[in-house]
């Protein structure tokens, strides 16, 4: 936190606006359509919200399908589910660890031939019905853009609608954009855990006011415009409060900042490993610009004299440092055993090597010392 938020705050306070909606939501909405470049934006109360309600305004359905990244989140995989749809994952590619645009490719052509499959967790291949898929969820996994250029040609070439999961990597740029801003939609979050945040909260972003405003509409009941409470379709409980949003105005203002913080995290671990043999980091290509949300690296027990990511793991949990694994890709969990999946290998590789540091953004000198000194301790002695 810095000392904005608990000025706006007290001003919510103050004014007794603290329900949803209110002068901060809208300073808060005005504020990241002016950073993102976007013309509209609504601040939902989750990032999961935002996927949700895009789905919603692109008409989803039950047996429709939707293609997403499987390295990520279970987040942008779950409202698909949400829309009794279907997802059908899509494997990673080495430049950014994202969706790989070829395996993209093979998916949509899958579906809209009716072809074959991959089924997740299983040896076997679901034959899919032949049908035109009604979005493509990629994601810019720890900050890092997806090859945006290349993904958005394919959706363009077969007019599929892309819903840009930008939830990890607020104030990451693509050839100069702003992530949120490439595709037909965009989604933010301000999770805890994020490089800013209002406790609890997300957005969703695009240049059609249309998209916005019915989000805005179906996030607060769906409630009609009449003097008494009528609905016509089903809405959710899905805005952000004026109070947290006030948090939000405040966190924005530090974002600029925040990134250099997570720049300067990923520098000290780069400068500390890159001589280590077995040891790469998340490649940031020459159109992309990364917030670092994350620094994650890839640890080669080829290479690296036997060590493991579970090794180091472990020698910084024993030190009382936390570190995790990649996330875990969609086509592994149980929970989405037997969906389409087109490849895996490498989104797999990446799991099995790969470990995110610690990369707070409140890291001191002495925090940076204290972990460099568990992880050189591994190399040592193993």
């Amino acid at each position: 936190m810095g000392k904005l938020e608990i000025h706006y705050i007290q001003q919510a306070f103050d004014s007794n606006w603290i329900a949803p909606l209110g002068p901060f939501v809208d300073n808060f909405e005005a504020a990241l359509q002016e950073y993102t470049g976007v013309r509209h934006a609504a601040v939902l109360s989750s990032g999961t919200a935002a996927i949700h309600l895009a789905l919603r305004l692109l008409d989803v359905g039950p047996d429709d399908y939707v293609i997403c990244q499987s390295l990520t989140f279970s987040a942008s995989a779950n409202p698909i589910r949400y829309m009794g749809a279907t997802p059908v994952f899509v494997d990673s590619e080495t430049d950014t660890w994202n969706m790989c645009p070829g395996r993209l490719e093979e998916a949509i052509g899958a579906c809209m031939k009716g072809g074959v499959l991959q089924a997740a967790g299983r040896d076997t291949s679901v034959a899919l019905k032949a049908q035109k898929p009604k979005a493509i969820i990629p994601v810019h996994l720890y900050g890092m853009p997806a090859r945006m250029d290349e993904i958005t040609a394919v959706a363009k070439k077969y007019d599929i609608p892309v819903v840009e999961d930008a939830a990890e990597s607020i104030g990451s740029t693509y050839r100069g954009k702003q992530t949120g801003s490439l595709g037909t939609m965009g989604i933010l979050s301000f999770n805890g855990n994020k490089i800013i945040t209002t406790s609890g909260g997300g957005a969703l972003l695009s240049d059609d006011e249309g998209y916005i405003s019915k989000a805005r509409y179906l996030a607060t009941q769906a409630r009609d415009p009449a003097p008494h409470y009528q609905h016509s379709q089903v809405g959710y409980n899905y805005r952000m409060s004026n109070l947290l949003a006030a948090i939000g105005c405040g966190q924005l203002k530090l974002l600029n900042e925040r990134i250099r913080q997570r720049r300067n995290n990923y520098s000290f671990y780069y400068r500390l490993l890159e001589n280590s043999r077995g040891i790469s980091f998340q490649p940031e290509p020459e159109a992309a610009f990364s917030n670092r949300w994350l620094t994650t690296i890839l640890v080669d027990p080829k290479n690296s004299g036997g060590i493991t990511r579970e090794d180091i793991r472990i020698a910084l949990q024993q030190e009382q440092i936390e570190a995790r694994p990649l996330w875990k890709p969609m086509h592994l969990q149980p929970v989405y055993k037997g969906f389409p999946t087109a490849g895996g290998k490498i989104a797999e590789s990446l799991f099995n090597k790969g470990l995110c540091l610690p990369s707070g953004s409140a890291m001191t000198d002495e925090d940076r010392e204290r972990i460099a000194e568990a992880l050189m301790a591994v190399f040592r002695f193993m």
